[in-house]
């Protein structure tokens, strides 16, 4: 669990500072927001694999944040806090598609377990989501932390946008990687525009890795692609 991203927007200073460091001294990567315009714009330029939303934020609320996310991603949690503990705000946040809610005060043992127990369901049921975040495959060894593909004294920086593809395909290598999945995990959107927009970015990792024959990326024609190495590849 200590390699997941949370996405934590909470406009109360001393709670979202108390929060921010909890989380991060538990092994999570955090980032903290303070208002919900601002958590809207770190959700749409970065992944996430939980959201832990205050119910009650200037400029945008939380229900309303989560509204806008729903509309495109349907698979990443969320988790209301709130003060309310009125029951039409519940089944508001439910009903908005909200994974668990929890009521202030709360203590943060609590919020751990809830936290840890959707991200197990979550990783149940996506399969290709792991902690793995270093490769050998070929003659190329990637390190997602860094975005840096090396092949033996040569290195190549990858963009975001490449870096968490080429993971993807990493963690399915020799098998199919669906289109939709990619494009909702990194895009978020499995819009035409977004699907161009892949494509460009698989033209890119062909490119950097065209120096070993062994290694290449398969279109799979109407469904996706595969990283496939060694015998399979030539």
């Amino acid at each position: 669990m200590a390699s997941f991203k949370i996405l934590l927007v909470e406009d109360d200073l001393n709670l979202g500072q108390i929060l921010n460091e909890y989380l991060s001294l538990k092994g999570y990567e955090t980032k903290l927001c303070r208002d919900g315009e601002e958590g809207l714009n770190a959700f749409k330029r970065e992944s996430y694999d939980l959201c832990l939303f205050d119910v009650m934020l200037p400029k945008k609320d939380g229900f309303s944040m989560a509204k806008e996310i729903r509309k495109n991603d349907s698979v990443t949690p969320i988790i209301f806090l709130t003060a309310k503990s009125m029951k039409e705000d519940t089944v508001e946040g439910f009903k908005i598609g909200a994974d668990d809610y929890i009521t202030k005060p709360f203590s943060m043992e609590e919020l751990l377990l809830r936290i840890q127990a959707i991200l197990r369901r979550t990783a149940e049921k996506n399969p290709q989501i792991s902690d793995q975040k270093s490769f050998d495959f070929g003659n190329f060894h990637y390190d997602y932390d860094k975005q840096l593909l090396s092949e033996g004294n040569n290195q190549t920086k990858l963009t975001s946008k490449e870096s968490e593809l080429l993971r993807l395909l990493c963690l399915h290598i020799n098998q199919p990687l669906d289109r939709s999945v990619a494009l909702k995990l990194i895009w978020r959107d499995d819009s035409y525009f977004n699907a161009r927009s892949m494509d460009v970015y698989i033209a890119k990792l062909r490119k950097h890795l065209k120096v070993d024959p062994t290694v290449q990326i398969m279109t799979l024609h109407g469904s996706g692609f595969k990283l496939i190495t060694d015998a399979q590849a030539s």
